[in-house]
């Protein structure tokens, strides 16, 4: 649109006029702890980091900036209208829900995000919760270190499940799913999947089969008015009995008492999730005390790699638009 354009325009110009433009990272510690280097993108302008920024500090800490980049620092209409001087915003990760990008396209501010960074990462991860579902590892472990092995040359507290031959259903087939889906499919699983359009090479099912069919349904899909609530209690009693359900998506795809109360009866055999709807975790979280449910942090996604990747292609999205290309532009 034109004002993106004359927006865009302006800042072209001053690049080639060698002035450095200010980029500010609002909170990099979410991506970075300290164990990588900003070098890729610090070289790239004048370069400001924060570790984290309170909602409060938003629009000072932007103060002139140009190029802003976020993780979970909400910029919305009253940042944007505070801060005129944004022309673009990189978001750290592959969701962006964080930004109004509707209202960023009305005001010309290109927004960008990082797409499929974490695609081995997440997938790997995803399969490490469903072989703790199927072996109890962790609480083996622990039993063995309390003394419990003592009386016979073997003992195990759970049922111990074999992967090849069960149905792995997949909502979602993007990069992640579809990763997740080969990973699946290594093991001996059978994979079918629904997503928003057909996946070539895998067997696309409709929603209710998936339900009705999967011995393990994983979550991959985004969180929108569609699939939020995805697993509530209608689609639950159509699944098989002793289901186990895996969410590396987003905590909405949950209704989490219902989930709950499925856990208790039995329905779900067992579910591991490294998302929950509200996120540091609340005391109240039905989950915390359902049984067979495994909790993690939100952490499926933070392998080094996959944080490293999420800086260079930062990097890569930044000099593509001072070199007037943009690239993984999001709506």
């Amino acid at each position: 649109n034109f004002a993106y354009l004359f927006r865009f325009i302006g800042g072209i110009n001053r690049i080639q006029e060698g002035e450095a433009m200010k980029i500010t990272v609002l909170d990099g510690k979410a991506l970075n702890p300290g164990d990588l280097k900003w070098d890729e993108i610090s070289r790239e302008g004048e370069f400001t980091l924060f570790d984290y920024t309170a909602k409060d500090e938003v629009i000072d800490r932007i103060g002139e900036s140009e190029i802003v980049i976020t993780n979970k620092t909400v910029i919305d209409k009253e940042v944007m209208d505070a801060c005129p001087s944004i022309r673009y915003i990189c978001v750290l990760a592959t969701g962006y829900n964080t930004v109004d990008t509707a209202y960023a396209e009305k005001k010309g501010i290109l927004v960008s995000n990082v797409p499929s960074y974490a695609r081995d990462s997440v997938s790997q991860y995803t399969m490490a919760l469903l072989l703790e579902l199927c072996h109890h590892i962790g609480h083996h472990d622990r039993e063995v270190k309390k003394g419990r092995w003592k009386d016979t040359w073997c003992f195990w507290d759970y049922p111990l499940l074999e992967l090849k031959g069960k149905t792995m259903g997949i909502i979602g087939m993007g990069a992640i799913g579809e990763r997740t889906a080969e990973l699946a499919s290594a093991f001996g699983m059978e994979v079918i999947c629904y997503s928003r359009t057909v996946k070539e090479g895998w067997r696309n099912v409709s929603l209710p089969s998936l339900f009705a069919l999967s011995d393990v349904i994983s979550l991959h899909c985004p969180l929108t008015d569609v699939t939020k609530g995805i697993i509530r209690k209608e689609n639950i009693e159509k699944m098989k009995d002793g289901v186990f359900i895996i969410n590396t998506g987003r905590g909405g795809l949950v209704v989490e008492e219902d989930l709950k109360e499925a856990l208790e009866s039995g329905k779900v055999g067992g579910a591991a999730v490294d998302v929950v709807s509200t996120e540091p975790i609340k005391e109240d979280n039905p989950l915390l005390s359902a049984p067979n449910c495994i909790i993690t942090p939100h952490m499926a996604w933070g392998s080094r790699e996959a944080r490293e990747r999420i800086i260079s292609i930062t990097a890569e999205n930044i000099r593509a638009y001072k070199g007037g290309a943009p690239i993984n532009l999001v709506k």
